[in-house]
């Protein structure tokens, strides 16, 4: 059976933590985890019925507090640290890949990452351009540069000439 006792400095810290505004949803249970074992004398299959977790993860948060006292409330995210500077360099690269006049495909960017020196997926493009907030963009220009002004021409007089009569009609 899993129990804790908590020394004085260790309920100090612990209650701290319970008013902390800081704390994630997530936190602020783990906290009652260890409140519920200590003060309470509650045991592991009753706490996790009562916070609606699996026994197996307050069993790991009061068998893990021993060791690493408070530090154990505190979410920890698995892996590595995020590579700042790696993030950086490749939005810097798309940032000028996106100032060019003409639109791209995520896997046009992917490969035009890659003549920088940059591997990435069209995926992963994709959430690059979501973080700068450029994940879709729209054409400004219209087909006017497209079009054959002699026959634009025609067909306005064309159109006139039809709404004339449509007006004449009525």
């Amino acid at each position: 059976m899993f129990r804790i006792t908590l020394s004085p400095t260790e309920r100090e810290a612990v209650l701290a933590l319970r008013h902390d505004p800081s704390l994630r949803p997530a936190e602020r249970d783990r906290v009652e985890m260890v409140f519920l074992s200590a003060d309470a004398g509650w045991t592991v299959p009753h706490i996790a019925h009562h916070l609606g977790y699996h026994a197996a993860t307050v069993r790991e948060i009061i068998r893990r507090f021993p060791k690493e006292g408070v530090a154990v409330v505190r979410y920890q995210r698995k892996g590595p640290p995020p590579d700042v500077t790696r993030r950086q360099s490749v939005e810097t690269v798309l940032r000028t890949l996106l100032a060019q006049d003409r639109t791209w495909t995520a896997r046009q960017l992917a490969e035009g990452l890659g003549s920088f020196g940059i591997a990435l997926s069209p995926r992963q493009t994709r959430k690059y351009l979501r973080s700068l907030g450029s994940w879709y963009r729209r054409t400004v220009r219209s087909l006017a540069h497209k079009q054959d002004p002699e026959r634009v021409a025609v067909a306005t007089e064309e159109l006139a000439v039809l709404k004339n009569e449509r007006v004449q009609a009525s």
